[in-house]
């Protein structure tokens, strides 16, 4: 039996996979070697992109509710999802030090909210499901190899390491949402593969910038 829904958020989401030598930050925190002013930067940055992107994903489950309430499910888990990580957020940032008064965030960190906050505007509700799925792998996996690092070289304890946790560990829920929207989606005709691959694309494209500005921290 063929499942096209499950099929395609595979294939894209393996096509649009990260070069795994392409993020310069994330070995040197799995190393130990990267300075915590980079760990407060990383915890300041994500101060601004977690409460954009829960209102971005907020207005695409606003925007999908009449016509394609299979896309409102996950983006309004998606929305509830960036609430809880933004109070695990706070015990990172406490850990590292982060003065957020102090801090001026960096152009290339802020390009993928903004960009997030692009497609909630633009984008197709089922494409944007089908890009979004396909870029949380890479973080996820970013996320669990810092989690790991920060317990293990920087001495953090699991409460400061949670926000990481959180994005780390599977959920099944949300891909199952996923799923059911871009199968709902398919079977209706408004699904633009293509589409959704040129955004997955531009979302892979900030993501490697968040880490690419990240990475000049570190010789803080």
């Amino acid at each position: 039996m063929t499942h096209p829904a499950r099929d395609l958020l595979r294939t894209t989401t393996a096509a649009l996979a990260p070069d795994p030598d392409a993020n310069p930050l994330v070995p040197r925190i799995a190393a130990g070697t990267a300075p915590r002013a980079a760990l407060a930067a990383l915890a300041l940055e994500q101060g601004w992109v977690i409460p954009a992107d829960r209102r971005a994903f907020e207005h695409l489950a606003a925007r999908s509710e009449a016509a394609d309430p299979q896309a409102a499910a996950f983006f309004a888990a998606l929305a509830h999802g960036e609430t809880l990580a933004g109070g695990r957020l706070v015990a990172f940032a406490r850990a590292c030090g982060a003065q957020e008064a102090s801090y001026e965030p960096l152009p290339g960190c802020q390009a993928y909210p903004a960009y997030v906050a692009w497609l909630a505007l633009n984008a197709a509700p089922a494409d944007a499901v089908l890009a979004l799925t396909a870029n949380f792998s890479a973080w996820g996996g970013y996320c669990a190899t810092i989690a790991t690092a920060l317990r293990e070289h920087y001495g953090f304890t699991d409460e400061a390491c949670a926000f990481f946790d959180f994005f780390a560990e599977p959920s099944p829920d949300l891909d199952r949402l996923a799923q059911t929207a871009v199968e709902a989606a398919l079977d209706a005709g408004r699904l633009d593969a293509q589409r959704a691959h040129t955004y997955g694309r531009l979302l892979q494209h900030y993501e490697a910038s968040f880490w690419s500005a990240l990475s000049g921290t570190t010789s803080r």
